[in-house]
């Protein structure tokens, strides 16, 4: 079915609130580039970002909010983060921020992690959008994985067209570059992604000058443009197991049972019909509720590696690699 195209009026905002709402993906306008939005409280709606970016790792998203008071529910501003909102915010900043208690980004939005990216853009259409759906809004740039960022309605429906419910057309996007993200964790501020938001306007508001980010090689990113720790269960992880040692955690896919399955000390199945989408928004909330089980090992079944099964795989292969 061909994606609705909503006029950037009363109706094509409320109705654009509506499609996010009831968990339907829908492309915005911001000042930057068109996100392809989400309700980024639903794992099933976040799953279906990357399905229909085919995205192929699953990276932290930023959470879009209308109003700071919204970003306060999502994440815990200390002094720099709170200095920065207030100077940039509505605006192309984005700031990783630790998660707050009673916060409604999922695990999957968040790539499991105990950090949440934030932002409130400065498109006021955007923001209507965002207080129409009620919502955080999980919202990366409106394009297949790997193509150039939408900065038009017209970029949008070539890469996404009958891929997802509805855009919002707001026509051309003003600054045409993504946002700038710091990072106010543990420590100075990190500049993580150049972008619409000058290094020398952030410095100038915390009065010295930003960190830049060592990671290490081969962990997963804590936001787009920064790799490093990312979460990794307390169990160790065997991927593609087709047979269960005693004691073992299992972690299933699809109708297949492996051997050994009832000697398993506890077991989930992302998809029992082998659905992709379904696995992926069950993944980080299941490897969790593995882990809790004390479990000294977590075996995961094979696990195909088309489609969204590669972004699983990707994952799944950071969460074992040694640490």
């Amino acid at each position: 079915m061909p994606t609705r195209r909503l006029a950037a009026d009363a109706a094509g905002v409320a109705e654009a609130g509506a499609l996010l709402r009831a968990g339907q993906l829908v492309a915005i306008p911001t000042e930057t580039v068109y996100g392809l939005g989400a309700d980024a409280g639903s794992a099933t709606a976040v799953a279906g970002i990357y399905a229909a970016k085919e995205r192929p790792r699953f990276n932290p998203l930023i959470a879009h909010l209308p109003d700071l008071a919204a970003a306060r529910r999502e994440g815990v501003f200390g002094a720099d983060a709170a200095r920065l909102a207030e100077a940039f915010w509505p605006g192309p900043l984005t700031l990783v921020v630790p998660v707050a208690a009673g916060g409604r980004v999922c695990d999957l939005a968040r790539a499991g992690l105990p950090s949440v990216a934030l932002r409130v853009p400065g498109s006021r259409l955007a923001r209507d959008v965002l207080a129409a759906a009620g919502c955080p809004v999980a919202a990366p740039s409106a394009n297949r994985s790997g193509r150039v960022s939408p900065t038009d309605a017209d970029h949008v429906l070539g890469d996404l067209d009958g891929r997802i419910a509805a855009l919002l057309d707001g026509g051309p996007c003003p600054v045409g570059v993504e946002s700038t993200i710091v990072a106010c964790l543990d420590g100075p501020p990190l500049l993580l992604r150049p972008g619409g938001v000058s290094r020398e306007a952030i410095e100038a508001v915390l009065g010295r000058r930003l960190a830049l980010p060592v990671a290490p090689v081969g962990a997963a990113p804590i936001a787009p443009g920064l790799l490093a720790s990312h979460y990794a269960p307390r169990a160790a992880v065997r991927l593609d197991a087709t047979a269960v040692r005693p004691g073992e955690a299992v972690l299933l896919f699809g109708p297949i049972r492996p051997d050994g399955l009832d000697a398993a000390s506890a077991s989930l199945n992302l998809s029992p019909a082998g659905d992709l989408a379904e696995a992926a928004a069950h993944l980080f909330a299941y490897l969790r509720r593995l882990d809790a089980s004390g479990a000294a090992t977590i075996a995961v079944a094979p696990i195909p590696e088309t489609g969204l099964g590669e972004a699983i795989r990707d994952r799944l292969a950071r969460a074992a690699a040694p640490r």
